[in-house]
């Protein structure tokens, strides 16, 4: 049995947004993804890009994806990773491939100095907090996250 993880390369847009509506499906958020494989070759494969993306494939199959960009820390004067996004297909969960994803995330920290390695879940997603637990990820749990999207995005940018 092979694991292998690999950099996406232009070309993988589409298995990256499979990826991506597999994981928000799994979320029940499918009606939220407008991204496209435009704009996922535009921010994964321009000619600045400013997101990443790591595939694993078993034996030659894609089987999951974990796609990421820098982060900065002012109190820690130093930069990390923030993962947005981890997902391991249905069929090829149980071959530790989630770890090694994020191991190698971690690997990347350690090789670059850098200071942390963050990402959210879901409250309600059990499993994935039990795995992540188990992994040494401190939940966060004194933060809340704010966003501001949509509209209210377009009204906070004309005042």
């Amino acid at each position: 049995m092979s694991l292998t993880i690999r950099r996406a390369v232009d070309g993988d847009e589409g298995l990256v947004l499979g990826f991506i509506r597999d994981l928000a499906e799994y979320e029940q958020l499918l009606h939220e993804v407008v991204a496209n494989e435009a704009d996922l070759a535009r921010d994964l494969f321009g000619p600045s890009p400013r997101v990443y993306c790591e595939i694993a494939e078993w034996e030659g199959e894609p089987a999951g994806f974990a796609l990421w960009h820098y982060t900065y820390s002012t109190f820690r004067g130093a930069h990390g990773i923030w993962l947005e996004d981890l997902f391991v297909t249905p069929a090829f969960r149980g071959k530790r491939i989630g770890k090694a994803l994020i191991a190698s995330l971690a690997r990347r920290c350690a090789d670059e100095g850098l200071a942390r390695l963050a990402w959210w879940v879901l409250d309600w997603n059990a499993p994935a907090i039990a795995f992540y637990k188990s992994l040494g990820a401190a939940m966060q749990d004194e933060w809340t996250v704010c966003r501001v999207d949509g509209a209210a995005l377009d009204a906070l940018a004309a005042r």
